[in-house]
């Protein structure tokens, strides 16, 4: 049997529509979790007692648990909790009526800023902390030490690494469709249904995919080149 390429094509175009959905979901769980795994590292490496507990005890659950039973937690089980909790408070508000993609926001910036705080903890350690005692005897605060002279050297370290956890985001945001987000795989899964022909379908998806991680791959690449003068 062969493939039916009006269908793919045609596929192909509508789950063009869903790319900026699924840019909007990564950029958005970036910025979240840029600087919540960037927090996250610094309590991990200076051991603090209580914020570093946490830290490591929600990495270890991040990391420890599927993408698809963290969605099916925040999505299906925490907004009943929460209805429940407003009701008996006697509130009006109905969590129901949340847009889906708030739901996708909140558990890829809490997946990835897991992941991420391991590759800034990994990254800020290959950095000499005499720099950070030698920013502070020429007078420069904690803050600006790290912004001016840590940082910059840790991130051309972490560059590869948030790359890889960029990609992963892109990848894995194809889970918004269980939370009824009209992204790529959401839009060529609902065509594809029509006729049976997921085959078709998923190789739409396939194609997009991979065009979007190339195309992440080659600004990160522009990016550690960027970053190379502080080696």
């Amino acid at each position: 049997m062969g493939l039916n390429l009006e269908f793919m094509k045609h596929t192909f175009m509508l789950a063009l529509f869903g790319v900026p959905v699924t840019l909007k979901i990564t950029m958005v769980a970036l910025a979240i979790a840029l600087p919540m795994g960037f927090f996250l590292a610094l309590t991990k490496i200076y051991n603090r007692k209580i914020s570093g507990a946490f830290s490591t005890l929600y990495v270890s659950f991040v990391r420890g648990t599927p993408m698809v039973l963290q969605v099916l937690i925040i999505y299906s089980l925490l907004p009943s909790v929460l209805n429940q909790i407003l009701k008996s408070a006697g509130s009006s508000v109905n969590i129901f009526d949340l847009d889906p993609i708030m739901y996708a926001y909140v558990v890829f910036s809490l997946n990835t800023a897991a992941i991420l705080a391991e590759v800034f903890r990994s990254a800020l350690q290959t950095v000499n902390t005499g720099q950070l005692e030698a920013a502070h005897s020429a007078g420069l605060s904690t803050f600006h030490a790290f912004k001016r002279i840590l940082v910059p050297q840790a991130l051309v370290v972490a560059m590869p690494n948030i790359c890889n956890a960029t990609i992963n985001l892109i990848k894995g945001s194809s889970l918004a469709f269980l939370m009824t987000v009209k992204d790529i795989t959401a839009i060529a899964k609902i065509e594809a249904a029509y006729g049976y022909n997921y085959i078709e379908a998923y190789l739409d998806i396939f194609l997009i995919y991979l065009i979007l991680c190339a195309s992440i791959q080659l600004l990160f690449g522009w990016l550690e080149k960027k970053l190379g003068v502080y080696r």
